[in-house]
Formats: C-alpha cells, sequence, structure tokens
C-alpha cells in the first residue's frame, strides 16, 4: 500500500525513538500535499535515500507531532537522477 511521502530527520527522534514530524522540510512536504496530522494515520517518512511507513501520534509530552516506526523496517531506496544529454 502507498502512502502520503513526507520528509522527516531521522536524527530527530524523541525519547521512544519516534521521529518528531516538526522540521522545515516535514512542514513543506505537508503543505504541499495538503496534508493535516490526525492520530493514527499513516505516512511514508524520507530522508535523502531512506524510507520507512509510520504512523501519527501526538505527543503530549512535547505538544508535538511524531511518527512511530519500526527502525528495522527502514528501506534504502536509489534516488532518481535524471542525466540530460547535450
Amino acid at each position: 500500500m502507498s502512502y502520503p511521502k513526507v520528509y522527516a530527520d531521522f536524527h530527530n527522534a524523541d525519547l521512544k525513538g519516534r521521529l518528531r514530524l516538526n522540521c522545515v522540510g516535514t512542514m513543506e512536504d505537508l503543505s504541499r500535499l495538503h496534508i493535516k496530522l490526525s492520530d493514527g494515520q499513516p505516512l511514508t517518512l524520507y530522508s535523502e535515500e531512506l524510507e520507512v511507513d509510520g504512523v501519527v501520534q501526538y505527543s503530549d509530552e512535547e505538544s508535538l507531532w511524531v511518527a512511530l516506526i519500526d527502525w528495522d523496517a527502514i528501506r534504502e531506496v536509489e534516488e532518481a537522477v535524471t542525466y540530460l544529454h547535450a
């Protein structure tokens, strides 16, 4: 199943190992895709050549949205490269 793809910083996790969804790239993707976060919402989170499926949760402790992910399920993906020939 395909979920909306949203940027996340994989180095920006809370103490429970959930990715914080508060960085600029995340906000830009959410705005571009017209996504309003809600508890239980599935997303695919990406950063450079990594991606993982996650479920959105609200962190009452930090008053921000996070994504619960399985750190063992992170996938490496190759970036699409377009070559222009002169």
